[in-house]
């Protein structure tokens, strides 16, 4: 069966000791798991000692699947291993460990995933560490964010399909690596604010971004961020373009917390998609509404809407 190695780390401003306690106790994990975040009512059993060897964290759920997890090892404060049975939607099992060293002034942990597919999914090996890699990321990014501040500002609501009216975006298109669209993003609403304000156009339509391209193999995205226009929007002028967004019924995934999370509304999107085989269009684009201004609003109220256009 073919194999497969996925590993991705993060710093984390605790000691190896915090980082260790948290990731070791089964009674955290549905805070932070980058995959029950996408489904709050699944069943989650932790045995009565949540972090020993020997206990163990199951789960049953529509989107998720069933499957348990159970430590193996236990070396405090460096080095954490488990095995992981899928018994939903196909059974396989894998073996995961936290590798968790002193680095500067916190902590370096790394999470890794050792497995091998089924026979019938074969073609999916190469893919495995895209996929199963972004989650991590995601688990990760909570992980710490948990571990530094005590909670996680992220909180998804599946809303189901909607009929969505067209809407005219004014903005600027840019192009990034996934790990710099926090910062790239930031730079082109800026972009698109002067441009609006030195072209005298109103703003006092809703932050849109557009995802024109998503690209998983080499980790780049291109997007436009602007925002809602009256349909008859006036003409605009570089670095200012017009992006028209038809009425569509589209998948709606809510996310209420901090951007940097929005992670979690687009991967339960296309995981409801593909459970409820919903076909998602070619040609019109994903999107994010903005609900709210951020300067306005703390970062745990935050609400960003994502739209997935069906055929």
């Amino acid at each position: 069966m073919p194999a497969y190695h996925v590993f991705r780390s993060t710093h984390i401003q605790a000691s190896p000791q915090q980082v260790f306690d948290t990731a070791s106790d089964f009674n955290t994990w549905s805070t932070w798991s980058p995959w029950l975040c996408m489904e709050k009512q699944a069943k989650v059993v932790v045995t009565q000692d949540s972090n020993s060897v020997g206990s163990k964290y199951e789960w049953t759920g529509e989107l998720v699947g069933q499957g348990e997890i159970e430590h193996t090892k236990l070396d405090r404060p460096g080095f954490i291993e488990e095995r992981l049975l899928f018994l939903k939607p196909f059974k396989s099992q894998a073996r995961v460990t936290f590798d968790i060293e002193p680095a500067g002034d916190g902590t370096k942990v790394t999470w890794h995933m050792y497995g091998s597919l089924p026979w019938f999914m074969f073609w999916m090996a190469g893919q495995m560490d895209t996929f199963i890699g972004m989650d991590y990321e995601r688990g990760l990014k909570m992980l710490k964010e948990l571990i530094e501040t005590g909670q996680v500002q992220s909180d998804i609501e599946i809303q189901g399909v909607k009929p969505m009216p067209a809407h005219t975006v004014v903005g600027v298109r840019s192009s990034c690596s996934f790990d710099q669209i926090c910062e790239s993003m930031r730079n082109a609403f800026q972009q698109a604010e002067d441009a609006i304000a030195k072209q005298h156009l109103s703003r006092e339509g809703e932050a849109v971004s557009i995802y024109h391209v998503w690209d998983l193999k080499n980790k780049r995205c291109e997007y436009t961020a602007g925002y809602v226009m009256p349909t008859t929007a006036p003409a605009v002028a570089a670095p200012l373009s017009q992006v028209a967004i038809p009425a569509t019924n589209s998948l709606t995934i809510r996310h209420t917390g901090r951007y940097e999370h929005l992670g979690n509304a687009w991967s339960s999107g296309f995981q409801y998609a593909r459970h409820k085989k919903l076909k998602l269009s070619k040609q019109v684009h994903p999107y994010e509404i903005y609900r709210n201004n951020s300067e306005e609003t703390p970062t745990s109220e935050m609400i960003s809407d994502v739209y997935l256009p069906l055929k």
